[in-house]
Formats: C-alpha cells, structure tokens, sequence
C-alpha cells in the first residue's frame, strides 16, 4: 500500500511534470482540487504517523502495546473511510463544479469508442478476475524470488510490486501530462494515492478486524516517514497551481 502510494506520488507526478514541461515552458491546473487532494493526503499521512509514535511512547509490554495500537488502527479507520465517503460527496455532489474543467476535457480524435455500461462492469468483472489470479501466483512466487534473487521483500513490496502493477496507469498519466491535460495526469498521480490512503488501506484494516486478523496501521518508522516527508514535498509543488520540469525532478529526486 505504501509503494503505490510513493509510486504515484514521486515516480509518476515526477513524470508527468516533466513531460508537461518538455511540451510547455509552464503547466498549469486546477490548485484548488490539487491542494484539496495533498491536504487529504496530508491527514491520511498523520494517521500512520500516530500509532508510530504510540509504539515508541507506551512503556507497557508488548502484547499490551499491539492491542492499544489495533484498537487505535480500528477508530482511525473508520474516520479514513468516513472522510473519503465525504470526499467522495465534495467531488461528485456538492463542489463537482471544481471538477467540472477536468472532466470536460476534449477527447483526442484517435480515441476509442466508449464502452457502454453493460460492457464495461463484464470487462471490468474478467479483468478483476484475471489479475486476482495473476495476484495470487505473484505471492506464491515472492519467497522464492527473495531466495534465489536475495531481494528484500520490503524492496519487493515498496518498489517492485508497485511500478509493475500500475504500469499502465503510469503510462496513461505520462501521457496526458505531455498532451497538456495536467489536471487528468494529477488526478491520476495524487488521486490513485488518494485512493489507497483513505479507502484501501483502511479497508484492510477493517477486513482484517471483521476476519478477527490483527491488522493495524502500524507500519515501519522508516517507511512512515518516508511518506511523510513525500507527501510534504509534494504539497509544496502543487500549491501554486504550476508545474515545470524541474520540480518533476525534484519529486524523482526525492
């Protein structure tokens, strides 16, 4: 979950900056939506920064530390979720006028047909169906990979299973951001990791509550901070509402 999220904020915001900025001295879109997007980012970031910083501060055994974490974890998930529902409502319902220059963007003329709605949820369904497949040889795969390749499975995780899996996400959001359409390639970038921060890893938070599993959002020091200090670098590059290559540098950089 934090690779996606490090992917599609460095890795593909830094990408698409910078092929916006081969095309056009200066990219502009919407700093409003940008800044709304960082801002949620911002507090999905502090919510994995909490429970860090109670596994360093509670003084109690270890077992007693766990339970107090999953039991903060269950609380915070709830709340992550309950904002992306609100999020959801603010983008869809009540301020979709901000949203409005996104998606009213003009179709290339070499696009494709549009699906109709029956088509899509069965093309949606088999294609769900194919990659759960496709997920399940991959996990079965990771101990041997760590073995014969001696990789980490954290690098595996963080960095490997991320780029792969989103590669034609990141290649769509490359692609509109040189074609000018800076507001879809963000909405792509920061929306994905929007996506996973608010909805999916709580989510799993929840599943694993309801499957009696203790799953919490307690992750690595290291790793938290490294979103952490992410996520700030990128709301600093977005609040102008301007992009150019170097500050797409700047996020490949970090």
């Amino acid at each position: 979950m934090l690779g996606s999220i490090l992917s599609n904020l460095l890795l593909v915001l830094g990408c698409c900056f910078v092929a916006g900025g081969l095309h056009e001295q200066e990219s502009s879109f919407n700093s409003t939506v940008a800044s709304t997007m960082s801002s949620l980012l911002a507090v999905s970031s502090a919510s994995l920064i909490i429970p860090a910083t109670l596994y360093a501060a509670l003084r109690t055994s270890e077992s007693e530390t766990n339970k107090n974490i999953l039991m903060l974890s269950h609380g915070t998930a709830i709340i992550l979720l309950i904002l992306y529902v609100l999020f959801l409502y603010f983008q869809l319902k009540s301020h979709h006028q901000l949203f409005d220059d996104v998606e009213s963007q003009p179709e290339d003329d070499e696009s494709g047909k549009i699906l109709s709605p029956v088509a899509a949820g069965i093309a949606l369904v088999l294609v769900t169906v194919l990659v759960a497949v496709c997920a399940e040889y991959l996990v079965d795969s990771i101990d041997s990979i760590v073995e014969t390749a001696h990789i980490s499975k954290t690098f595996i995780g963080l960095i490997l299973i991320p780029i792969v899996g989103n590669a034609a996400e990141h290649v769509t959001a490359v692609v509109v951001a040189y074609k000018g359409k800076m507001d879809l390639a963000i909405g792509v970038a920061v929306g994905s990791s929007l996506q996973i921060a608010l909805f999916v890893t709580p989510a799993l938070v929840i599943l694993g509550w309801i499957m009696h599993e203790p799953m919490s959002l307690h992750f690595q020091s290291f790793e938290t901070v490294v979103l952490f200090m992410s996520v700030l670098v990128v709301n600093y590059l977005i609040q102008d509402g301007k992009s150019n290559y170097l500050e797409g540098a700047m996020c490949l950089g970090t």
